[in-house]
């Protein structure tokens, strides 16, 4: 049996994309609990020259509805990157993850062989959907969302590895 580039791009964003929005739940918690300000939370970064937490997710989402949009020949919508809350944040994960569940597998038939052109390293670059998503946009994406997770386990948020992998 083949699994198709659908099986290995939307199923695995929406899992982990879920898995954060409940790690910001516990953040969230953690906060009102401890009597922090939010802010401070989001704002963090784990060194100076690294973006804070809000910007981890957002790009998280950025790579996770592009990658899917990339691979199914559509363009991926764009979002302001204006969210300053917790639930701003989860409300765009779970504004990513409804764009995610509208393309279909029969959108990306043929995608790991569809030519994806993006900027890497600031050169123009036209390559395979199959490398494309192994090693661009799935490298990314849970670059930024074990960022988005050390930030919080560094600044005290009770969580573990459990909660970064979720259920099977």
């Amino acid at each position: 049996m083949t699994l198709s580039m659908h099986q290995f791009s939307a199923p695995i964003f929406l899992k982990t994309l879920s898995n954060l929005s409940a790690i910001l739940d516990k953040a969230a918690s953690f906060a009102a609990g401890k009597k922090i300000d939010p802010s401070v939370l989001l704002g963090y970064r784990l060194t100076p020259d690294m973006l804070n937490l809000t910007r981890q997710v957002q790009i998280a989402s950025d790579h996770a509805k592009r990658c899917v949009a990339r691979l199914a020949g559509l363009e991926a919508p764009a979002y302001e990157d204006t969210e300053s809350t917790f639930p701003e944040l989860k409300a765009r994960i779970d504004k990513t993850a409804a764009y995610i569940q509208t393309v279909s597998p029969a959108q990306m038939e043929g995608a790991e062989t569809r030519n994806i052109a993006l900027k890497l390293g600031g050169q123009d670059r036209v390559i395979p959907g199959h490398t494309y998503l192994s090693q661009n946009a799935l490298p990314n994406f849970f670059f930024h969302v074990i960022t988005a997770y050390a930030i919080l386990r560094h600044c005290g948020v009770e969580i573990g590895k459990g909660d970064f992998l979720g259920q099977i």
